[in-house]
Parts: structure tokens; sequence; C-alpha cells
């Protein structure tokens, strides 16, 4: 994403030098101090918890941003994803680093102009049995629009999930299981996960 440059003011996509942790200006060559910190994303099927984790996880990180990214979205997933990076680039600039809760995988995220601004992007994948995930999703209010189809879909994606998240994710993929946890002890294991990363 271009920038207006501070040592000569064009309009510039600047490039990153992570060794330095700057941002270079490709016409004059000016650096920038940037703080790369990692990005943390729970991710997840559909009914896994993520959103209701988010309000319990705001407590268990109070030095951390944390946010439910279905809360902000438009119709261009794509650049409403890229908004969710800008946005953690900026809370890392102010040294206090963002959860993003919402279902993101790497090859969406990796796409985002930002995504080479953090030092790393690690992945929770927030999970829970075949039945618990069925009971929360046929348990939505109608205008949700459950389907047999979206249920067997969320079915096989959490499936996919546990059997890549090894290959699929750099770091590998975290996996929490909500079955038979509250959202609170769900919480306390992201924020255990967090802690050990920043």
């Amino acid at each position: 994403m271009p920038i207006v440059c501070d040592g000569c003011g064009e309009y510039v996509e600047t490039k990153v030098n992570r060794d330095e942790r700057t941002r270079v200006c490709p016409e004059c060559e000016y650096a920038e101090p940037i703080r790369m910190v990692p990005l943390f994303i729970v991710t997840g099927t559909s009914g896994a918890g993520k959103t209701t984790v988010a309000k319990h996880l705001r407590k268990a990180l109070p030095d951390c941003d944390v946010f439910d990214t279905d809360e902000m979205h438009a119709a261009d997933w794509d650049q409403a994803r890229s908004n969710w990076l800008k946005v953690a680039f900026q809370i890392g600039q102010s040294g206090r680093h963002a959860v993003l809760c919402g279902t993101q995988m790497p090859r969406d995220v990796e796409r985002c102009d930002h995504y080479r601004f953090f030092r790393e992007v690690h992945y929770l994948n927030l999970h829970c049995d075949d039945l618990a995930r069925e009971a929360r999703l046929r348990g939505r209010p109608a205008w949700r629009g459950t389907t047999d189809a979206f249920v067997e879909d969320h079915k096989n994606f959490a499936r996919w999930l546990l059997d890549n998240g090894e290959t699929a994710f750099d770091p590998p993929l975290v996996t929490v299981d909500t079955t038979g946890r509250t959202p609170e002890q769900a919480a306390g294991l992201i924020r255990d996960w967090v802690l050990a990363r920043i």
C-alpha cells in the first residue's frame, strides 16, 4: 500500500527490510523504523465459538487488542481482510498486539499488502466436535440461513483444519477444542498461546 514518504514526500510503495525492521522508500531510500510484531489469528469453522470467545479474550488479554472480524466486513472480503491487517499493523506501531478472531486462511492473509510488516502470523484453530458444532449452527436464528449443506461444509472444513494444520500453516496451526469448555476456559488457553509468542 503506497504511503507518503517522510524523506522525499513522494507517494510510494515501500520495500521492507526485515533485518533492519524498516520500510524503505524506493525513490530516496529513506528508511523508516517500524515495529515488526507478531499477528495472532483465531480461526476455525462457523459455530466453533470465535465470536463468543473474543468477548472473554478481551478480559483475559488486557494488553492486547482483540477484534471479532465479523463486526466489520464488506462484500469484498479481500478488502476487508486487508483493512484488518492495516489496523493490526497500526496497533503494533503503538507497541501493542492484535488478535483477530474470524475465519482466515494463510493463502488469503498472505495476499494482503501489510502481511509483510509482521514478524510472524500465528494461527489458532478454535475447534469443537461435530455434534456441538451442528447444535450451535442449528440453534442460530432463522435469518442466519443454516442449511444441511452449510453444516456439512463446516464439518468437512473442521476435519481439513485438523488434518492439515501441520502443513498448511507456518508456524503450524495450534488447536483449542471448545467442546465441554466454558468460553472463559477457552479464552484462558488462547491467552497462554498468545503470551508464549509475544
